[in-house]
């Protein structure tokens, strides 16, 4: 198991501070073929994306991390021209270089940098998952045609310093959304009882992360529509807060409902979760599928909690 006592030991940029959480990939994940794949995938990408320019990637681990080889991927993609030095020797600069590469290339992917699963000190600490994370949104973005391998995830430990110590929860982390095997779509071909057995996990399981707000849902069918319960559903387990004036805490009317759902959609997809095939309007609807199957993506995430 990875260790966040370790982790913690690394300094400055190699440790969580507080408040601040850290996802550190299970020793086991790193040798999944999906996973291998996918980094050779991107590898091979990049390369061919800056054969011009001459630049050669080996590793993702430990080439990117300077922010050269991003600099030229939104200059030659985006067509993005940065005043940054060419080459940064010193952390210092390099350090500054990214904040600016990162800054673009936030606003290029239109990503929020409070929700994007990458940043400067991630990048330049060689952080693998943070690293994954930024080139499958570029290769999203810009050349949506690239096939990535399908269903990649990863087994983490994410590290959170409190004031009471270390805090640590196992996760499955996607990197590569999946397709149309997701188990909701299977599930509802069987038989009823088979379907409420599930529900009624599902059921606990939220019920569990929202007592603390003096919360209690009954009917998953239809008290997840007006996205009022989802949106602190996902604040409480992905440990943010969603500011009042972001979504309607009383909606009237479906548009405002709509409004929620899609917000918390949008949040969802942000980390990482494979809901793109889930149309707000659905929930907000009561279809039954289509909430359950964003349930079921935030109970596998967090179901070890």
């Amino acid at each position: 198991m990875a260790d966040c006592g370790a982790e913690e030991e690394k300094g400055e940029f190699g440790s969580p501070q507080g408040g601040e959480r850290r996802m550190i990939i299970q020793p086991t994940s790193l040798e999944d073929p999906k996973l291998n794949k996918l980094k050779e995938v991107l590898v091979e990408w990049i390369n061919k994306t800056l054969k011009a320019e001459h630049i050669v990637v080996r590793t993702l681990e430990e080439d990117l991390y300077d922010g050269l080889v991003f600099h030229h991927l939104l200059r030659r993609l985006a067509g993005v021209q940065l005043h940054v030095e060419e080459i940064a020797l010193s952390t210092d600069a390099q350090i500054r270089k990214l904040e600016v590469i990162l800054t673009a290339l936030n606003e290029t992917l239109e990503m929020n940098e409070e929700t994007a699963k990458w940043n400067v000190k991630l990048i330049h600490t060689r952080d693998l998952l943070a690293t994954l994370h930024l080139l499958v949104a570029m290769a999203r973005r810009f050349q949506p045609d690239l096939v990535l391998p399908v269903n990649v995830s990863v087994e983490v430990i994410q590290c959170e310093v409190t004031k009471s110590g270390i805090k640590a929860d196992k996760q499955t982390e996607f990197i590569t959304f999946q397709r149309s095997d997701c188990p909701i779509d299977e599930l509802f071909k069987l038989e009823a009882h088979k379907i409420e057995t599930v529900k009624k996990a599902i059921l606990h399981f939220v019920n569990k992360n929202i007592s603390s707000l003096g919360l209690n849902v009954t009917d998953l069918d239809k008290q997840f529509a007006d996205g009022v319960i989802l949106l602190l559903l996902i604040g409480q387990l992905e440990g943010f807060f969603i500011p009042l004036c972001e979504f309607f805490l009383c909606p009237v009317g479906s548009s405002e409902m709509l409004h929620n759902v899609t917000l918390a959609l949008d949040l969802l997809i942000d980390r990482g979760l494979p809901v793109q095939s889930v149309d707000p309007q659905d929930i907000v609807s009561q279809d039954v599928p289509a909430t359950v199957k964003v349930l079921y993506y935030l109970f596998n995430r967090h179901k070890n909690k």
